[in-house]
Parts: structure tokens; sequence; C-alpha cells
């Protein structure tokens, strides 16, 4: 295959993914210079029995330093939390500032109380994928927070597909 037609592919798969909508979590962990977050969409279920998760990542600053860290929290979110996603989503970005309600868990990482849900991760398995990493992790522990409207990740929005 030439490399003009795996670009093709490529492009047109990113193209595909737009219309697919996708939750929207924010993965956080503390480095050695402090607590580093992202926004993901790419979160899914892998198993019950031992519980665990999944996500990719590429390589940004705060990618590289939750790849190092021993453990790592990822936060469902909901409506509420559209401005947050984006903020976490691009560099530069407001982060955990005190407005955006973060607290620290005893073990050390930010954890965001009104998350619909946040699953304390440890990773199991780091695999590099081309430019990205593909995460696979067991959850050590589950919060629930308050309900609220799913937010999606859709054709590089935040959004709802709910009515309010």
């Amino acid at each position: 295959m030439d490399l003009g037609t795996r670009q093709d592919v490529g492009d047109r798969m990113k193209g595909a993914f737009r219309r697919y909508p996708t939750g929207v979590a924010v993965i956080t962990a503390t480095g050695p210079d402090g607590p580093v977050g992202l926004t993901a969409s790419s979160v899914a279920s892998v198993a019950v029995d031992p519980p665990a998760l999944s996500f990719s990542v590429l390589g940004t600053y705060s990618a590289r330093t939750l790849l190092a860290a021993p453990s790592f929290v990822v936060h469902l979110l909901g409506t509420r939390h559209a401005a947050l996603a984006h903020q976490f989503a691009h560099s530069g970005g407001d982060r955990f500032t005190p407005d955006q309600g973060w607290t620290i868990l005893p073990t050390g990482e930010p954890i965001l109380a009104d998350a619909v849900a946040a699953l304390r991760s440890e990773p199991l398995h780091l695999v590099p994928v081309g430019d990205s990493t593909l995460v696979i992790a067991q959850v050590v522990e589950v919060f629930h927070g308050p309900e609220d409207r799913p937010l999606i990740h859709h054709s590089r929005r935040f959004t709802s597909t709910e009515q309010g």
C-alpha cells in the first residue's frame, strides 16, 4: 500500500469517527510538577472481573505524565461539564481552578467530586500504536456523583443528545 493511500484512509477514518458520537471523560493524574489532565472520548469498559477500562492518548505533555503515573482518575462527564471538557481538550486551557470543584484524593490524584462517576485506575498495559498509546487499566475505586444528562463528543463539539 502506498503512503498516499494510507494517509487518505487515515483522513477518511478521522472523518468517519467525527460522525460517531462518544462519551466524554477527563482523565487526571499527579506528576512530578503537579496535576495534569486531558479530555478523552475513547474511554471504554473492557471487563467487569477484573474491573478494567481502556482509552487512548496522543504524546502530549499531559499524556506522557499520565502514562508515567502509578494511578489516575477517569471522570465520566455530564452536560454540566461541557466547559470543563473544552478547557482540558486544549493546551493552555484553565485546569484545576478552584471554581471547577477539584479536590485531592488521599492517594494523591485530583478528583472532580461532581463528575457523574470517577474511576480511580491503575495501568495494566500500555500499547503503543503509531503516535498514540492504548491504555488498559484496572479500576480500583469507583465514586458516583450526581446524575446529569449525557455529554457527548460529536463532530468536534461537546453536546447532549437530550433536550434540557
